[in-house]
């Protein structure tokens, strides 16, 4: 089925370039993968600047619906992508250093996600899925595991459960939330008295999630990922409430 593109009003011109492109993709003409015309023939065709038509591009990039590869080969252009995880995560990631949403907001909402993706994952989650969740939670164990690493692969083992229950959207959203508050679950974990007693705690529980889901006890997996999440993300939830500096940690 052709696109059929058509001109736009001039005044404000980038939203209504967004307001065509998106009428496209709604109306199933555009999907992704698809390359847009060259900017040289796009923007005549609308009856606006090339700028304005970069600025409509620059936000269709930001939210995770294209992608633009400079340059003149065949790969260069403008192309329709689904890229929503990174696009959440960092939009959700600014809401909450900006103060959009408090900790209370964000712990209540991972509790939901997980609960839900441990327990579709008991059903839904291949072996492959298993097995790559289980080498994070090795390596997690390991000694010598600084708080850094062991944070990035916390998350990575929360998405790829999020990701093995069969929701895509489910997935995605707790990719987002997870991702929002990295950087102040990270200087936590920097900041405990005890980070071997702390690492051994935070995994046992990763490994007995994963154990029940394997056993396919949903339910189990689900309360223990709320006991997980309310654990350690209560106590900044707690001391966020009592003053503590949670909005110098997300910054």
């Amino acid at each position: 089925m052709p696109v059929e593109w058509q001109p736009v009003r001039q005044s404000r011109t980038h939203e209504l370039v967004l307001q065509s492109i998106e009428e496209q993709v709604f109306a199933g003409k555009l999907r992704a993968g698809d390359r847009l015309p060259p900017e040289r023939e796009l923007a005549p065709v609308f009856g606006v600047s090339r700028s304005a038509l970069r600025e409509a591009l620059r936000v269709l990039e930001t939210i995770g619906v294209l992608v633009a590869q400079p340059g003149r080969g065949p790969d260069s252009g403008a192309r329709i992508v689904r890229h929503p995880d990174d696009a959440l995560g960092r939009l959700l990631r600014l809401h909450f250093a900006l103060g959009s949403y408090s900790l209370h907001d964000v712990m209540e909402a991972r509790v939901a996600l997980e609960r839900a993706s441990f327990a579709a994952a008991a059903t839904h989650a291949s072996e492959e899925d298993l097995d790559e969740a289980g080498a994070m939670v090795h390596r997690m164990s390991q000694p010598g595991v600084l708080p850094e690493e062991f944070n990035e692969l916390d998350t990575r083992f929360h998405v790829k459960v999020a990701s093995s229950s069969g929701n895509a959207l489910t997935s995605t959203l707790t990719a987002a939330v997870r991702e929002s508050v990295r950087p102040l679950i990270l200087r936590a974990l920097e900041e405990v008295d005890d980070w071997p007693a702390t690492q051994a705690h935070l995994n046992r529980q990763h490994a007995e999630m994963l154990r029940l889901v394997r056993l396919d006890q949903g339910d189990e997996a689900a309360d223990l990922a709320e006991l997980h999440i309310r654990g350690f993300h209560g106590t900044l939830v707690d001391e966020d409430r009592t003053g503590g500096d949670a909005d110098g940690a997300t910054a």
